[in-house]
């Protein structure tokens, strides 16, 4: 069931090979929307209290028993928090397995396309826009950890190998991420890495941010999908226990 959110209190379009940030405030929901049907959202999220405390991939997986994200699920930090919670997707699956593109395999892939001569249709990796965008909080390269890619669909066959499935994503899908506590939002949207498409061209991706409605812990999705999310929840909790 889709949730009804109020009017957002901030709206923009993120083209394509672009980044943004923003510190998405606890109780607040982060809507994206791929409006072209082949966009890809790569995503980091840090403490801004904290930056040392960031998204964390291999404890969403095992706390979750699951390596793919979709509705119900939540995104833990490396020090046992709940940074976002999955409450809207109408995909049912977002990659957490694919990386980011570096200068080489755009190169590679789609030709050198320097600002020079291009002007905006130049060419950039996933890694160099998370790079541009971290500097404006401060972060580097060292803070460059594994990263969620939404809209994107990664998965593995019966002798392991990856594979990119080119027909998941369609036009208007979406998905709704509340915010937990206080989180650092920085993401981009570069092509997916293993995108098998022969030109560069990322979808654009409508945001927008609204005020999310009280969560009863009791009934709420995401908090009783896992015992450890409830464990993770009510650790998260306590960070705001003398608001």
């Amino acid at each position: 069931m889709t949730q009804t959110l109020p009017p957002p209190v901030h709206q923009e379009t993120v083209p394509g090979g672009r980044y943004w940030s923003l510190v998405i405030r606890r109780g607040f929901i982060l809507r994206l929307e791929d409006k072209t049907g082949h966009a890809n959202v790569s995503m980091l999220l840090y403490n801004p209290a904290n930056p040392l405390e960031r998204y964390n991939a291999p404890d969403t997986f095992k706390g979750q028993h699951t390596s793919r994200l979709t509705r119900g699920h939540m995104l833990y930090s490396d020090m046992g928090h709940v940074m976002l919670s999955i409450v809207e997707d109408s995909l049912g699956w977002h990659d957490t397995l694919g990386g980011i593109t570096d200068d080489d395999i755009i190169r590679h892939r789609y030709g050198e396309h320097r600002y020079q001569e291009h002007r905006n249709a130049f060419h950039r990796s996933g890694r160099e826009l998370f790079l541009i965008e971290l500097a404006k909080w401060g972060l580097g390269p060292r803070d460059l950890v594994p990263n969620l890619n939404f809209f994107s669909k990664v998965y593995a066959d019966e002798n392991g190998r990856l594979h990119f499935d080119r027909h998941h994503r369609r036009p208007g899908s979406h998905v709704a991420l509340r915010a937990e506590m206080d989180t650092l939002v920085v993401l981009n949207t570069a092509p997916h890495p293993m995108d098998p498409a022969g030109e560069y061209r990322p979808g654009a991706v409508e945001l927008s941010i609204h005020r999310g409605p009280p969560v009863n812990p009791d009934e709420d999705e995401c908090v009783n999908a896992r015992p450890e999310n409830r464990r993770a929840y009510a650790n998260t909790a306590i960070m705001y226990c003398q608001e």
